[in-house]
């Protein structure tokens, strides 16, 4: 399926384009599961049952959908209501004074801000010569993924390999660019 804007993917998606669809889950999926664990305090079941649920539910009432221009905040949104009203239904909490505060109360674990703080890190290093330092094919697919805003499955076409290769080698290439940024950060302390 050609890159489409989110209008033209929405616009399939409310005509019963079933690669619309494919192409909607295997995007927003990823993202929506990891916010849904960090609203559910890490309940993994409820957030996979509700997630499954709520793309069933968009499918099924596609035709009702408004037109978006962009996807991404109407389904966090919506993702979050539906998981938002199935916590409280498995806590039979029928009383509407319990405000959404109550239950979302996102911990950020020290991975999450070590990678943040690795991010901040990262931006001071010489990114350039840590990119180049590594194999053609992890720089061409990093380029694609981050420069080209690819994702996985369009840089498998690109690229004549299968998807795990591509996972693997954005995998591989991103832990070297960390190592090299330690070992950067590292020596500068030194220095």
């Amino acid at each position: 399926m050609k890159e489409l804007s989110d209008y033209e993917l929405w616009e399939s998606l409310k005509k019963g384009d079933l690669k619309a669809f494919s192409t909607l889950f295997k995007v927003f999926y990823p993202v929506l599961h990891n916010y849904g664990l960090k609203i559910s305090n890490h309940n993994k079941q409820l957030t996979e049952d509700c997630l499954q649920d709520f793309f069933i539910y968009v499918y099924e009432h596609r035709k009702n959908l408004s037109s978006l221009n962009t996807i991404q905040p109407y389904l966090y949104s919506s993702f979050r209501r539906h998981l938002l009203k199935e916590m409280k239904r498995s806590l039979k909490i029928v009383d509407s004074n319990y405000n959404d505060d109550f239950f979302v109360d996102i911990n950020f674990s020290s991975e999450d801000v070590m990678i943040q703080q690795e991010i901040e890190d990262f931006k001071h290093l010489n990114l350039p010569m840590l990119l180049n330092k590594l194999p053609n094919r992890q720089k061409e697919i990093l380029y694609l993924k981050y420069y080209s805003n690819l994702n996985n499955e369009d840089i498998s076409e690109v690229m004549g390999i299968n998807y795990q290769s591509v996972s693997n080698l954005i995998y591989k290439g991103i832990k070297t660019l960390r190592q090299d940024a330690s070992l950067s950060k590292l020596l500068k302390n030194i220095n």
